[in-house]
C-alpha cells in the first residue's frame, strides 16, 4: 500500500537508514511495525521493494511533494519553521561504479548501455558525479538543506549532483515561512552580491568569512564566527 511505504520511507530518512538496514529493523522494532501500520511481519517490505517504490517517486517527480506534505503537518502540530533558517550542503556518497570507458561515455551523456541487463540496471547509477573535498574524492550526491534554529527540522531540500557547487543552491532552498529573517550560514556561500541583493529583500545575513595568507581574521571576525558557529552546531 502507497500510504505503508510512504512511512516507511519516512522514517527511514528519519533514522537515516539504508534499505538493507530498514528491511532489518521493520523486522526488529515494534514501535516501526506500528508507525508504518504492519501488523504481521511476514507482510514486512524487503529491501527490493522499499528500492523500487523510491525509483517509483523519482519517475514520478513525487520525493518533494511527500516531503512538503510531511512539512505541512509538522506545521498543523504547531512545529512551524521559526527562530531563523541554517543552510548547508553535505555530499551524499554512493557505491563507486564499475563501467568501461564506452559505458562511462554512454553515461556521461545521461544515458544508459542498451546491452545492460534489468539487474544490471538496478545496481547502476547513472546520475551521481565524483567530486573533491578536502583533498579527497567522492562519488555521489549533494544535498542543500534548509533547517529551521528553533526546532533543527529540515524545511527545505534540493538534491544535485555531488560535482555541483554548494553554493548553486543557496537562494532555491531559503524558507520564505520561516517567522525570522535570520539566515545562517558557513563562510563556502560567502557571495558579496548574493548576501547584498537578499539584505535588500529583507533578509539578515549571518555567514562566516574565511581569512587568508595575505589577509587573516580579524579577532572581531572570528569572534562574529564563533557566534554563527554555535547556532549551526546542530
Amino acid at each position: 500500500p502507497t500510504e505503508l511505504m510512504v512511512r516507511v520511507l519516512l522514517i527511514q530518512q528519519l533514522f537515516n537508514l539504508s534499505d538493507e538496514q530498514m528491511e532489518f529493523q521493520l523486522l526488529d522494532r515494534l514501535s516501526f511495525q506500528r508507525f508504518v501500520g504492519l501488523r504481521h511481519s511476514s507482510k514486512i517490505p524487503d529491501r527490493t521493494t522499499i528500492w523500487t517504490f523510491k525509483e517509483r517517486l523519482i519517475q514520478a517527480g513525487a520525493s518533494e511533494s511527500i516531503f512538503d506534505a510531511v512539512n505541512r503537518q509538522l506545521s498543523i502540530h504547531g512545529y512551524m519553521a521559526r527562530g531563523g533558517q541554517m543552510i548547508d550542503a553535505s555530499i551524499v556518497q554512493t557505491p563507486r561504479q564499475s563501467i568501461n570507458k564506452e559505458e562511462k561515455a554512454i553515461v556521461s551523456e545521461n544515458a544508459m548501455p542498451a546491452d545492460w541487463k534489468p539487474a544490471k540496471r538496478r545496481q547502476k547509477d547513472i546520475d551521481a558525479r565524483w567530486t573533491k573535498k578536502h583533498g579527497k574524492s567522492y562519488f555521489g550526491y549533494k544535498l542543500s538543506a534548509n533547517a529551521d534554529k528553533r526546532y533543527k527540522l529540515i524545511r527545505k531540500i534540493k538534491v544535485s549532483t555531488a560535482s555541483e557547487h554548494d553554493t548553486l543552491h543557496f537562494e532555491t532552498v531559503i524558507d520564505p515561512g520561516n517567522t525570522s529573517r535570520d539566515i545562517y550560514a558557513d563562510k563556502g556561500y560567502v557571495d558579496g552580491e548574493r548576501e547584498a541583493r537578499l539584505k535588500g529583500q529583507g533578509w539578515r545575513m549571518h555567514i562566516q568569512r574565511k581569512g587568508s595568507k595575505d589577509k587573516p581574521l580579524s579577532e572581531a571576525q572570528e569572534r562574529r564566527n564563533k557566534r554563527i558557529a554555535k547556532p549551526r552546531a546542530r
